[in-house]
């Protein structure tokens, strides 16, 4: 139990950090999901995305040098990621009370593929590790 909540506090430092800096920065890297600035600033939030939970998952591997550390890592963040983001999202006006609702929908759209990301980076650094070692 204490490896998987180190794990979940992980998982909840991950989710907060994202939730500040859309809270912070949102409305300037948001974008209407009709307007010309949508595809391209969701492509480069999702590139940033991937690269902080690349770093992200081989930090958490010098924590927890277990065999799946990096699946584990992944399964358990989104859940709690998930599980939180039911609330941020519902109560958008007081998480991000900045965001109009045509942002609030271009921050969803960015969550569910960060969130396939947060499952497929810490698969590849698995499967990396499985082959090397």
């Amino acid at each position: 139990m204490r490896n998987g909540l180190f794990t979940a506090i992980w998982g909840f430092v991950v989710w907060l950090f994202a939730t500040l800096f859309f809270r912070l920065f949102g409305e300037y890297v948001l974008f209407p999901p009709r307007s010309n600035a949508f595809v391209i600033s969701t492509i480069l939030l999702l590139i940033g995305t991937a690269a902080v939970l690349w770093g992200v998952t081989q930090a958490y591997r010098r924590f927890d040098r277990s065999k799946d550390a990096p699946l584990k890592f992944g399964v358990i963040g989104t859940i709690i990621g998930l599980a939180l983001d039911t609330f941020s999202i519902s109560f958008h006006p007081v998480v991000f009370p900045q965001l109009d609702e045509a942002r609030v929908i271009a921050f969803t759209a960015w969550l569910s593929f960060a969130y396939a990301l947060y499952l497929f980076i810490p698969f590849v650094i698995q499967q990396k590790i499985a082959r090397t070692g």
